[in-house]
């Protein structure tokens, strides 16, 4: 970073004419390289005006762990996700202060690590229903099937409801929502949206679309007062037993926010990952057989279930490097309470402060070669020399994603049980470039062959156990200490 006085109030930045700080738009729709250019240009604490509001990129893991952990208390959340409660709702993603600690604490048991290894089975039914599916030599959207089989996962586990007849109108609901998010990063954005304009017009139908299916859900669960064991169940029957608060549980409204934010970011994010993760393997043939070759030697042929995932080490470091170079939350934002000092640099209050995934995870000072995928880096010995927040693909802190361990069974299951069966061929000439809207998607999907490998012996196509409570407890440890 560039040297600085003691009495330096603000740290380097772009200087950007009147005009741009009012409408600019980072990036000008692909901030990626805008962001990476900041930090490589000016160091780890950089600042700028962006439509009257004064941003810090800070690419210090040090410091991301001092905003996101342990001075958190001076953070509200950023612009962006307040204005994602147009569709979350005050829901555990966007809420603050006592009610997102009260909303926290009642979802908590949703997430233990029994209830979470219990969905196994259905991670892997679904992936194998999907697999089963496709056809040798097809041609098919990996970016569009991972969403289709994350969707009919978070729906059984969140609503116990198959939503493959669903699938296709909440898929497209979500991404008009989506792609109305820089907009609503503009000045007077709550007044653009309310313009007869057919884009916002596309937007407001999208959020009434999946406002119905939630409701519904809802709906029919209260009236038919039966407990389906699953994620719905659990913020239906939530009681807060805080002193005050004996028996109360949430409202139809509070509910519906929550499942929101578990319907969309539940299966968005990993549906990204999944897709990363087939297009990096895609270019890596010889990671790829080895992960081949240690899928067939653990299963034997058989489906997997949770307590193979500690056997499984190659495919978790393969989806970990794919949400080092392609974070499914690639940026993260806080708004400062109060003034926070940044080594010779002030942050003033209210100023907007960003962390981006995407620039620390490629950062070469914690990992050498950075463009490169390399599963082969994440040894016992990488990870422990790794400083803290030089990886967060799940944020961290109090806001930590509450289902990161759902997320990271999730992905290795499911890799493992498409990856048993399919080799994912990237089309040749088509263009990949990802698209970074709420959460790095491809901008022109993903284009790929399916060529069926041949599948080894032994086994009976049944699942894997679980285990023991012990031994789920082990899974969880594994596949979330990377993330912290």
């Amino acid at each position: 970073m560039p040297e600085a006085s003691t009495t330096t109030s603000l740290p380097p930045g772009p200087r950007l004419s009147a005009f741009q700080q009012l409408v600019y738009r980072p990036g000008a729709g692909n901030p990626l390289p805008f962001f990476t250019n900041l930090a490589r240009t000016y160091g780890d604490v950089v600042t700028y005006r962006m439509a009257g509001e004064q941003v810090f990129l800070v690419s210090d893991p040090h410091l991301i762990k001092d905003i996101l952990v342990t001075q958190n208390r001076n953070f509200i959340k950023g612009r962006g996700l307040q204005r994602a409660k147009r569709l979350l709702g005050d829901g555990l993603l966007t809420s603050e202060g006592q009610h997102h600690l009260r909303q926290r604490r009642l979802m908590q048991p949703a997430f233990h690590r029994d209830r979470i290894a219990g969905y196994g089975n259905t991670m892997v039914t679904y992936a194998d229903r999907m697999r089963q599916e496709w056809q040798n030599g097809a041609t098919i959207d990996a970016a569009h099937e991972m969403m289709r089989l994350t969707l009919s996962i978070v729906g059984k586990t969140l609503f116990d409801a198959d939503v493959d007849g669903q699938a296709r109108d909440v898929r497209e609901a979500l991404t008009g929502v989506m792609e109305s998010f820089w907009l609503m990063m503009l000045p007077f954005a709550e007044l653009i949206e309310q313009l007869p304009l057919p884009r916002m017009r596309r937007v407001r139908a999208s959020r009434e679309r999946l406002d119905a299916v939630i409701y519904g859900f809802i709906a029919e669960r209260r009236a038919s007062g039966r407990d389906h064991g699953d994620l719905l169940s659990m913020l239906l029957s939530a009681r807060d037993d805080e002193a005050g608060e004996q028996g109360r549980g949430m409202t139809d409204a509070q509910v519906r926010d929550e499942a929101m934010t578990i319907f969309l970011a539940g299966h968005e994010t990993t549906a990204n990952a999944l897709t990363w993760t087939w297009y990096l393997l895609s270019g890596a043939p010889d990671a790829e057989a080895r992960l081949h070759d240690e899928v067939d030697r653990v299963l034997r042929g058989r489906l997997p279930g949770v307590a193979d995932i500690p056997s499984l080490p190659l495919v978790e470091r393969v989806v970990t490097e794919a949400m080092r170079l392609y974070p499914p939350a690639w940026i993260v934002g806080r708004r400062a309470v109060e003034p926070y000092a940044m080594g010779p640099y002030l942050a003033p209050a209210r100023s907007l402060i960003l962390a981006s995934q995407w620039v620390v995870h490629r950062d070469a000072r914690f990992f050498p070669d950075p463009d490169r995928f390399d599963p082969d880096r994440w040894t016992p010995a990488f990870k422990t020399a790794l400083p803290p927040y030089a990886y967060f693909p799940f944020g961290g802190g109090p806001r930590r994603c509450i289902g990161d361990s759902f997320a990271w069974m999730e992905l290795v299951l499911v890799t493992a049980v498409i990856a048993q069966r399919w080799k994912l061929r990237l089309v040749p000439g088509h263009p990949v470039e990802p698209e970074a809207l709420v959460t790095l998607r491809t901008k022109h999907g993903m284009r790929m062959t399916l060529e069926r490998r041949i599948e080894s012996s032994g086994g009976n196509g049944g699942h894997g156990g679980n285990g023991s409570t012990q031994r789920n407890g082990e899974t969880e440890k594994r596949t979330t200490g990377t993330t912290c």
